[in-house]
């Protein structure tokens, strides 16, 4: 992942003589979306937002991205921010405002920055009385930015030019500094008004590094360091928590110098390096990978770096975690056991630290290689048999390299891509905090404009798709060669695994039909229909092969009952945990 790790980085020139478009608003929010590493910016336009979208498009290295509703560009914007550090998306006053909503309240839950932009109303309506359109009809304009600050870190209503340039580089630092969505709110009739603030190029960012607390780092890794030394056959876990911490680099001198074995929460899948020796697998307690799970709940000491516990990751609160036994390590705190929690001791910091006052042992590493048995090899399939989605997953396994990213939507593609064994750098993105369905089609357009080095293998439901398809449009008109495997089943598996009913069943559709049709003889598209393994085999060498430049579609249809045997499980569970009666009173 590239963040925006030049900030701070270069010098503004003593004399700078200003182009006919710079010393403006708009000139300025540009360069600063470029100055922190942001290429590509996603669009929907509307009559707020217009005269803000010219110049951005007159900034030469920033390219705008026209999306096909709100909702996708926030999508987008968050895919782009996973692959590139930090995204950015503009859009409407209310009605694209409240459409990008949902998008940017995952990406909160997700720890992503991304710069929300808005065009705002004429500065000269605030505070009249007036009733304008895009609104509810009342003359307060506040509603969208009271749905904004629940969801985002920072928000700036740039209704006046003296200080929006304070505004904007507050909100923009705030969101790097937190690895939180912003929200900036910018008056139609301002971005292009030459302004002193804005009459030479932006002075670079530079967000001074945070340093953690030396005396508690101190003892937070002594007391660590006498936890784990007298423990038998400690393990690691990798979190979500270590893509906002910036921490992976520490993770991996942690884990080569402990011998610890390493497993990785599912939310944490492709920010721990599966190639690595130590590495054991996917943590989900009852739906771990094979033997993972028991060799982290038999440990008499786990170290959780970056975890988030919900009901989800936690299989309806069914983990056999024991609080005892946990050093729970926080982006900027670390718990260990019942014993001390430190504030103000950074993740990185502290790992690093660690590593250097660590016995090795590699006693459940051991216990691990000595239980694994491997997997057994699938019965011999009949002539035109149907295809069943483990033989689906075994061939998107072979296809992945460290030029593959897999993006995973909500559903039984969460659980069949936790089972696939990342090559060196294959990128790995799902969305299990917030789970919005219809998430992968958005991020897997932004994901693939920023890592261009990489070719996407999205796994999609049908269900999730009808969603949020129309944004296969903007992957054509954008050249992308991503493939889609569009998981045809006939309806909203996962749900039906937690609670089943007629509104899980939805209607099938065409859908390599559709994506013709949006693709309409303009650009690279390619498409097929599979429901054999022969069928598949040919799909693939074929996306793979003479259509490797083309954005390929490819709809398999499965069986509405032929389900991962841990979907099954966690759905159980999770079904449980929804069903509890109300404690007494």
């Amino acid at each position: 992942m590239e963040a925006a790790n030049n900030i701070g980085s270069g010098s503004v020139p003593a004399t700078v003589v200003p182009s006919a478009s710079s010393g403006t608003l708009g000139r300025h929010l540009a360069r600063r979306l470029v100055e922190i590493g942001v290429k590509d910016v996603f669009s929907v336009p509307g009559d707020f937002n217009l005269t803000l979208l010219d110049h951005l498009i007159a900034e030469p290295e920033l390219n705008l991205i026209g999306c096909c509703n709100e909702l996708n560009a926030g999508y987008a914007a968050d895919g782009y921010a996973r692959a590139k550090g930090v995204g950015a998306c503009v859009v409407t006053f209310t009605v694209g405002g409240l459409s990008v909503l949902n998008a940017i309240a995952g990406a909160y839950s997700e720890n992503l920055p991304v710069i929300c932009i808005v065009g705002g109303p004429n500065s000269n309506d605030y505070g009249t009385n007036r009733i304008l359109h895009h609104t509810i009809g009342l003359p307060d304009f506040s509603q969208e930015l009271r749905c904004f600050q629940t969801i985002t870190c920072a928000q700036a209503v740039v209704n006046n030019l003296d200080d929006a340039h304070e505004l904007i580089d507050t909100a923009i630092s705030t969101a790097l500094k937190e690895s939180k969505p912003v929200y900036i709110s910018i008056s139609c009739n301002l971005p292009g008004i030459r302004h002193p603030t804005f009459a030479r190029d932006p002075v670079p960012f530079f967000l001074a590094p945070r340093v953690s607390n030396q005396l508690g780092l101190e003892a937070a890794v002594e007391a660590t360091a006498a936890f784990l030394n007298k423990a038998v056959k400690p393990v690691i876990v990798g979190g979500p928590k270590l893509r906002v911490a910036k921490a992976q680099k520490a993770f991996l001198e942690f884990a080569e110098a402990s011998g610890y074995p390493i497993a990785v929460m599912p939310s944490g899948k492709g920010l721990v390096p599966e190639h690595h020796p130590h590495f054991i697998g996917t943590y989900w307690g009852a739906v771990s990978t094979p033997f993972c799970g028991e060799i982290v709940e038999s440990a008499d000491a786990y170290v959780f770096v970056g975890p988030i516990f919900n009901d989800y990751s936690s299989v309806g609160y069914s983990l056999l975690i024991k609080k005892e036994k946990l050093v729970n390590v926080q982006p900027q705190r670390v718990t260990i056991g019942n014993g001390p929690s430190l504030g103000w001791v950074f993740m990185a910091d502290f790992l690093t630290a660690l590593s250097k006052k660590l016995k090795k042992n590699s006693t459940a590493l051991e216990n691990y290689r000595r239980i694994f048995v491997p997997r057994g090899i699938p019965l011999k399939r009949e002539k035109d048999e149907p295809l069943r989605v483990n033989i689906l997953f075994k061939h998107i396994q072979d296809m992945l390299t460290g030029n593959s990213a897999v993006i995973a939507e909500t559903g039984d593609s969460w659980f069949n891509c936790q089972k696939l064994n990342l090559p060196e750098n294959c990128g790995f993105e799902f969305q299990m905090q917030y789970g919005s369905i219809g998430w992968s089609v958005g991020a897997t357009l932004g994901y693939a404009q920023a890592a261009k080095n990489k070719r996407v293998i999205a796994c999609i439901g049908d269900g999730s798709f009808q969603v949020t398809a129309q944004e296969i449009s903007t992957m054509i008109r954008c050249r992308q060669k991503s493939i889609i495997f569009l998981i045809n089943n006939g309806g909203y598996t996962i749900e039906v695994e937690i609670h089943d009913g007629p509104y899980n069943v939805i209607k099938n559709w065409n859908y390599t039909a559709l994506v013709d049709a949006i693709h309409n003889k303009e650009g690279h598209c390619w498409t097929a229909k599979v429901s054999t393994e022969d069928e598949l085999t040919e799909a693939i060498a074929a996306a793979t092969g003479p259509q490797k430049d083309s954005l390929c579609f490819i709809e398999v249809f499965a069986h509405k009952d032929d389900t991962s045997k841990e979907l099954l499980e966690w759905g159980s569970r999770v079904a449980a945990a929804n069903s509890r009666p109300p404690n007494p009173q």
